[in-house]
């Protein structure tokens, strides 16, 4: 009898060590339970255990609408190329210099120029014979980024500064923005909260449960207005007319996630 105790204690100790030790031992190793608060007991379903997240009803909604761009963002410079890195920054320095005053005489504010990137960079080549790389040159390259406020004077900007510039003239990219969108995120928000309390009545409807509390809202909203229409950028050599700008529409997108109790 006294046996048969000290084999019940040890079991009974040794259950309260692995209970204390928070870990549950399986074939694969030990893996660390979820905290109790984490889960919910449902008695109406014979006492099955579920997550807190799975509860109530998940709906996404999304809005958008549709505004014409107020300014242009050009992404413009030079590139130099000569055998020494002095030569190579005389030459940039230089056509640079027209590119900038190009860009003031056309109305382009000095605030509004900023420099992207500037970078000297050894130019090589690679000599078969020998089996090495040796460095034939040096590049400067120049980049900045002008904002162009007057949407129709994007092209005379581009031709100017191409003629500044010569053939050192660099112009990488071309985008489309608004100053303030503030009433246009506003209007597309709206638009995704009513997306999203539709579908969800909709799926509390044909899920025949009734719609409870408003638990959890959230946004997602893109950094800034991506969906540009109706582009055109066009400027083949030296144009006898300004080189066309097209801005067309951006598209300004909202998604906004809410979560329902239901009964």
């Amino acid at each position: 009898m006294k046996k048969l105790w000290l084999a019940l204690s040890s079991i009974m100790l040794a259950v309260v060590l692995i209970g204390a030790g928070g870990c549950v031992v399986g074939g694969e190793g030990q893996v660390s339970p979820p905290a109790i608060s984490a889960y919910v007991a449902a008695p109406d379903l014979g006492g099955i255990i579920y997550s807190q997240q799975q509860v109530g009803l998940w709906v996404t909604g999304e809005g958008k609408t549709m505004a014409s761009p107020d300014m242009v963002l050009l992404s413009l410079g030079v590139e130099a190329e000569a055998k020494t890195v002095a030569q190579a920054q005389r030459d940039a320095a230089e056509a640079m210099d027209g590119v900038m005053r190009a860009l003031k005489s056309n109305g382009v504010a000095e605030k509004d120029i900023q420099t992207q990137r500037f970078s000297i960079y050894p130019v090589r080549k690679w000599i078969e014979d020998e089996q090495r790389e040796i460095i034939i040159g040096y590049r400067v390259t120049n980049i900045v980024v002008a904002k162009i406020r007057q949407i129709d004077k994007a092209g005379s900007v581009i031709d100017a500064v191409a003629g500044a510039g010569g053939d050192l003239t660099r112009i990488n990219d071309i985008s489309f923005g608004i100053d303030d969108p503030t009433t246009y995120y506003k209007e597309a928000r709206a638009k995704a909260v009513e997306d999203a309390i539709a579908k969800a009545k909709q799926m509390a409807d044909v899920a025949n449960v009734r719609l409870g509390k408003l638990l959890y809202i959230s946004e997602s909203t893109p950094v800034s207005p991506v969906v540009v229409r109706d582009y055109l950028f066009k400027a083949e050599g030296a144009a006898p007319s300004a080189t066309p700008i097209s801005a067309g529409e951006l598209e300004i997108r909202v998604t906004v996630q809410m979560v329902y109790d239901i009964d």
